[in-house]
């Protein structure tokens, strides 16, 4: 629950005015509010930090702990009778839970407790200003805080820090074990990051699985990196949820106030930048915010803005890459696809469609690519075949099947002429679903790769619980392949495994006439790269194809002498 600027002033006023005897304890039963007449009453006792039995030392007594323990561990508010001397007043305490601890409103001398209105209002003001699930304080008092920490910055005194932090794969963990096991998982996050901290150190939850640290009074950038990396090891090890192992990491992006922002939103967008980094530099790691970020972010913005208009401006096209079959056959060709930007000029693949899945454009552009190859295997001899590769992001549409079936009649093109090529990512998400589609276009007659077999979470049930046509060894394996006995005990494990199971093998990548020779003696069934034919232009697809025959014979024989 968000909380407004009167709340906040709201509360303030009240533990300043109140006539209460109100005190508010975190989860290690510390004093972190107080009433202005409860300091006035016990004096020295009543200090932030203080521990409940320091100011309550009633608690310690058998029946009284009994019964706060029950309330702090959930049960209903409850008020207990304090023990006391012979001729002393009455005394007793209304003990009621908050989000990160308990409440507790002192009666003394009155024989009563406090009013429930009151009680009431103390209670939903508290809750008002922290995070109901996590116990830490809420994102309106994030924002509040961060400004104060900035207006407070000037002369002698050190920068702030702002830290914030992003669980990695908290998605998976909400879709494989439930929201329930979420709830468990950002509540135990929480825990950790608040076991993290030090003095000038509060954590928030900012939003989702996102948390935040401000961080004052500290050498910078030393203690923002210190925390930075405590905070990144707390998270190694695993949380049990359920009797479940679950690992998920964090990310993390630094930056300090008044250098990279003289105001919460700006410094807020700094660290945001630096957040993004981390995440792009492999996860479960901290970046400090600096300049060049940036100008990066920037840049993939306006890549990211181009890229929305670039296939109705005519800026994407294919270039196809012929598939070899030993020794010298042409058997097709793998569609593949290109954007030359105005300005910047070619733009490789691999910056370009993570853009397009994350954006939701890869249904779009996936069609026309899928349309256009098609449409230019038609001008072939109809023994060739057209390779297209499919993102990820075009299963979850859920109508992947309906627009291949409906662009295979427009255009006129048998099913088997086409083969679809799919990276193992695509079996990791929704992979029941996946299969589904999958099999789906099998009966369609349309032939399925596995592509860049080996290089992500390879399993081997994949090739069980689906009839691939074709695995495709991925060129990390075949690039030291002449010389590294390693790939090649790998690439002849692939080829026999897949040939064990009626699966047919291209190799990627093959640069060399060596490279050839080695992939011809073990029996791959199909070679693609540079050394035996470059991406063409749809134009230039017809000549190589009528030259191939002797273009690839004078690849192989070059390679026999070369051996």
């Amino acid at each position: 629950m968000d909380v407004s600027h009167a709340g906040e002033a709201l509360l303030a006023d009240l533990l300043a005015n109140t006539t209460e005897l109100l005190s508010l304890y975190d989860r290690d039963f510390r004093l972190t509010h107080y009433a202005a007449r409860l300091k006035g009453l016990y004096g020295g006792a009543v200090v932030p930090g203080a521990a409940i039995w320091e100011i309550y030392p009633s608690f310690l007594d058998t029946r009284c702990r009994d019964e706060f323990l029950r309330v702090f561990q959930g049960g209903s508010a409850a008020s207990i009778e304090l023990p006391r001397s012979s001729g002393e007043a009455p005394r007793s305490v209304f003990v009621f839970g908050t989000a990160n601890g308990v409440g507790i409103i002192e009666s003394q001398g009155r024989g009563e407790r406090s009013t429930a209105e009151e009680q009431e209002h103390v209670i939903l003001l508290h809750q008002a200003t922290h995070d109901v699930l996590t116990g830490l304080q809420n994102r309106r008092r994030f924002g509040e805080r961060l400004q104060e920490a900035l207006a407070a910055i000037g002369g002698p005194k050190p920068k702030a820090a702002l830290l914030q932090i992003d669980l990695d794969d908290f998605k998976s963990v909400n879709d494989t074990l439930g929201h329930g096991a979420g709830d468990t998982l950002l509540q135990l996050a929480a825990g950790r990051i608040r076991d993290a901290l030090q003095d000038g150190e509060s954590a928030y939850r900012y939003a989702g699985d996102e948390f935040a640290v401000i961080q004052l009074g500290k050498e910078q950038p030393m203690e923002a990196e210190r925390l930075a990396g405590s905070l990144v090891n707390a998270f190694k090890d695993p949380f049990v949820i359920n009797g479940i192992p679950v690992f998920v990491g964090s990310s993390i992006g630094i930056a300090f106030g008044p250098e990279h922002g003289t105001d919460g939103e700006q410094l807020m967008k700094a660290a945001d930048i630096a957040l993004y980094a981390a995440k792009t530099d492999g996860r479960g790691c901290a970046r400090t915010f600096n300049r060049p970020m940036l100008l990066l972010l920037e840049q993939r913005e306006n890549l990211r803005r181009s890229l929305r208009t670039a296939l109705e401006r005519g800026e994407l096209y294919i270039e196809y890459q012929p598939l070899i079959r030993p020794p010298s056959s042409v058997i097709g060709f793998e569609a593949l696809l290109r954007w030359r930007h105005p300005e910047i000029g070619i733009i490789p693949p691999g910056v370009f469609i993570p853009i397009a899945e994350a954006d939701g454009l890869m249904d779009e552009i996936g069609r026309w690519v899928l349309e256009q190859a098609c449409r230019q295997a038609l001008t072939w001899p109809s023994s060739l075949t057209v390779a297209v590769n499919l993102s990820p992001a075009q299963f979850l549409s859920g109508s992947l099947t309906d627009t291949v079936a409906q662009i295979i009649d427009a255009v006129g093109i048998r099913a088997e002429r086409l083969e679809l090529e799919i990276t193992e990512t695509v079996l990791l998400e929704k992979t029941i679903d996946n299969i589904d589609t999958l099999n789906t276009l099998n009966v369609l007659g349309i032939r399925i790769s596995l592509d860049d077999f080996g290089t992500y979470y390879s399993s081997l049930s994949y090739l069980k619980n689906f009839p691939f046509d074709t695995v495709k060894i991925d060129q990390y394996f075949i690039t030291d392949l002449e010389t590294d006995l390693k790939s090649q005990t790998i690439v002849q494990s692939i080829i026999n495994l897949a040939h064990g199971l009626g699966i047919s093998v291209t190799a990627e990548g093959v640069e060399t006439s060596a490279q050839a020779r080695w992939l011809v003696e073990e029996n791959c069934d199909c070679l693609q790269g540079n050394f035996l034919g470059r991406p063409l232009g749809a134009d230039a697809t017809g000549d190589f194809i009528r030259r191939s025959p002797s273009k690839g014979r004078r690849a192989m024989e070059e390679s026999n002498r070369a051996l």
